[in-house]
């Protein structure tokens, strides 16, 4: 077995790992709505369950639609990126590639963790600045964004013609 295979699925798996972890942690020891200061100004940690997509899209729609669109969307995504590092094809094989799949990979699997056992996803890192607020995230909502930032670089910078 080819461990260029298997390396962006031992990453994907290491994000599981730390969502789960900090998620768990966040649910057990943060109160719902009330931030604790890690940079004041800044960052805070505050316990929020977001029965929506990113950004609390869907989160006000039928429960039934939402899960089935969310559930659904997630999963075609995790079957689309696992099949491409998998199958290491050439458009797919760059490391700045491969390492943004399994950050993506790695991300939607956490999240769908969450929505398919709680109906929720447990969000809990705000950044704020007066009284501006970033929608609350948590890990794997971050390995998404940095994932989707690298496939972008590669794409729009590392590939211009």
């Amino acid at each position: 077995m080819n461990t260029s295979r298997l390396a962006p699925f031992g990453l994907a798996f290491l994000v599981v790992v730390l969502d789960r972890i900090t998620k768990i942690a966040a649910r057990d020891s943060l109160s719902s709505y009330i931030g604790v200061p890690v940079i004041p100004g800044f960052l805070r940690l505050v316990h929020t369950e977001n029965p929506g997509a990113a950004f609390s899209f869907l989160s006000e729609g039928n429960p039934i639609v939402r899960s089935f669109v969310l559930v659904g969307v997630s999963s075609a995504v995790l079957i689309f990126v696992a099949t491409a590092l998998w199958k290491n094809k050439p458009g797919f094989s760059a490391p700045l590639v491969r390492v943004g799949l399994a950050l993506v990979l790695g991300g939607a699997a956490g999240n769908l963790f969450d929505r398919v056992l709680r109906g929720t996803v447990t969000d809990f890192i705000e950044v704020y600045h007066g009284d501006w607020s970033f929608p609350v995230f948590n890990v794997a909502d971050s390995a998404i964004t940095v994932g989707a930032v690298f496939l972008l670089f590669d794409m729009l910078i590392l590939h211009r013609k």
